[in-house]
């Protein structure tokens, strides 16, 4: 096996990394044209399974996320992606990480750690 195993599954998850910081940015998924292009172009781009279409990470936010390098696992099931995150969020709601709500184990409460680079309504307009 020299690569993910699309043949096993359409989509696979996808782990993004600030390859810099080591920061969890993002999880989504890859379908075998995406990855094609991702290798291509050096630049991250996705499946988005709520528009069914190549999501090329960036095309309206302007957060790129240019490929430094990538990982799969043991099982060619998952990749891991370590990019330069170009803009400073890879979340869409405005934070670096889409990792930014913390829970606590011992109470269950959750608090918001980090702050939003953007304004998604002033990028989105939607």
């Amino acid at each position: 096996m020299s690569g993910p195993d699309f043949k096993k599954m359409e989509l696979i998850p996808v782990i993004a990394q600030d390859d810099a910081t080591g920061d969890v940015l993002m999880l989504a998924y890859i379908n075998e044209e995406a990855y094609q292009e991702t290798l291509k172009n050096e630049r991250v781009c996705y499946f988005s399974r709520s528009r069914q279409r190549l999501w090329r990470k960036g095309e309206e936010s302007g957060n790129v996320q240019n490929l430094k390098s990538i990982y799969y696992d043991c099982d060619a099931d998952t990749l891991l992606v370590k990019v330069d995150q170009i803009g400073g969020a890879a979340c869409h709601t405005g934070y670096r990480s889409c990792f930014f709500t913390k829970i606590d184990p011992a109470t269950g409460e959750t608090s918001t750690v980090g702050e939003k680079v953007f304004n998604p309504d002033d990028v989105y307009k939607k």
